[in-house]
């Protein structure tokens, strides 16, 4: 469609109606981009220093640059002021200091005008695309995705999350896991933010978070919210505890978790590449809660201090290895995941340590020094 001088624009709105719909981007937007592509390419081409307004009018079905002068009694600049005598041959109300927009589209804006536009619009048109990800994935900020690897460099792990990339620090990377190129994984979504190329998208490996959402996949008690996960302490790659607890007295809350012959827990564990995982029950009772804790050792007795929030830990002298595990983990991640200092003592010592102070004839608990001794803090 051609219209007084007006660009050609057949098929123009049709094409841009498509254009809209397929980069889901609003119509209105993509005006807006062109209109500033079209004062852009009259300006390159026309004169730089002219006052100028592109207009798109989808109702009437047109696309034209208006001129917009100053109406002044002698003229100094033709690109931005107009003589009383011209603008009154236009309209004879006019007056001096009037805008007048006159209509400039060359028949020649043509090519090069044409290939200026383009640019631009292609160029709003990718940074509207990019907004439109952005607000999509901005949306899925700790929740937990499917990802494919798709390329390695310098130990930076780049994966395909569908309409965009996500990257995977060498901090968020299980360190007893190696990834390879089309490899299919699920990654936690741990921040989305604006970068020059587009919204950059952080996913993690080993945020406790990723564990959740695992068991939210496999369980349906825990989407229905029947089961709730209170506390998981998580070290990557190696082992993790995840405290649980049933709203439902006739709901078992960890065997809901483990699932028939295990089948659930397992299918967390193939994902997580072998990586240990205790399911316990979570009790209001600290006592209670920290011997569930230190699953799967088996435990004799509990002392609180509420105060210092701290536990006293007794277990048969078989099992105090099991009760602390390899380098402290065991016990480690019993404090993360309940939250309380634990100290953990075998029954042997403990009667020693009576023992010796019966003898001495006085109350002194720091004779014995404790086996283990770490400080924990909840993480969910």
């Amino acid at each position: 469609m051609a219209n007084n001088g007006g660009i050609d624009s057949t098929e123009f709105f049709s094409a841009l109606d498509a254009l809209s719909k397929e980069r889901r981007i609003d119509k209105q937007r993509l005006f807006n981009a062109i209109e500033q592509a079209l004062m852009s390419a009259y300006k390159k081409n026309f004169g730089k220093n002219a006052n100028v307004r592109a207009s798109i009018d989808p109702q009437k079905g047109t696309v034209e640059v208006l001129s917009r002068k100053i109406v002044v009694e002698t003229v100094e600049d033709p690109q931005t002021e107009m003589s009383l005598e011209e603008a009154r041959a236009i309209q004879p109300r006019y007056e001096v200091g009037d805008l007048v927009e006159v209509q400039v589209t060359p028949k020649n804006f043509g090519r090069i005008a044409a290939q200026t536009a383009k640019q631009v619009v292609v160029q709003h048109l990718r940074e509207a695309e990019r907004g439109v990800i952005y607000e999509e994935y901005s949306q899925k900020e700790n929740e937990i995705l499917t990802a494919i690897v798709q390329r390695i460099d310098q130990k930076q792990v780049f994966v395909e999350l569908g309409r965009t990339e996500g990257v995977l620090d060498v901090s968020q990377q299980m360190p007893t896991e190696e990834l390879n190129v089309n490899d299919r994984i699920k990654v936690y979504v741990l921040e989305v933010s604006r970068a020059g190329r587009g919204p950059q998208v952080i996913v993690s490996r080993t945020h406790p978070g990723l564990v959740k959402r695992l068991f939210e996949l496999e369980v349906p008690e825990i989407v229905s919210g029947v089961v709730q996960i209170k506390s998981i302490a998580r070290e990557a790659g190696f082992r993790t505890k995840m405290a649980v607890f049933s709203t439902d007295p006739l709901i078992d809350a960890v065997g809901s978790c483990v699932g028939p012959r295990g089948m659930r827990v397992e299918s967390v564990v193939e994902e997580l590449k072998t990586e240990k995982i205790d399911i316990v029950k979570w009790s209001q009772n600290p006592a209670e809660y920290i011997a569930n804790a230190l699953n799967p050792a088996r435990v004799i007795s509990v002392f609180v201090s509420e105060a210092e929030k701290s536990a006293a830990v007794v277990v048969p002298d078989n099992q105090l290895s099991l009760a602390i595990g390899k380098e402290g983990q065991n016990a480690r991640l019993a404090a993360k995941l309940t939250g309380w200092k634990i100290d953990i003592k075998s029954q042997s010592q403990v009667e020693a340590a009576a023992e010796a102070a019966q003898a001495e004839a006085q109350d002194a608990p720091e004779a014995v020094e404790p086996m283990e001794s770490v400080e924990g803090e909840e993480e969910a």
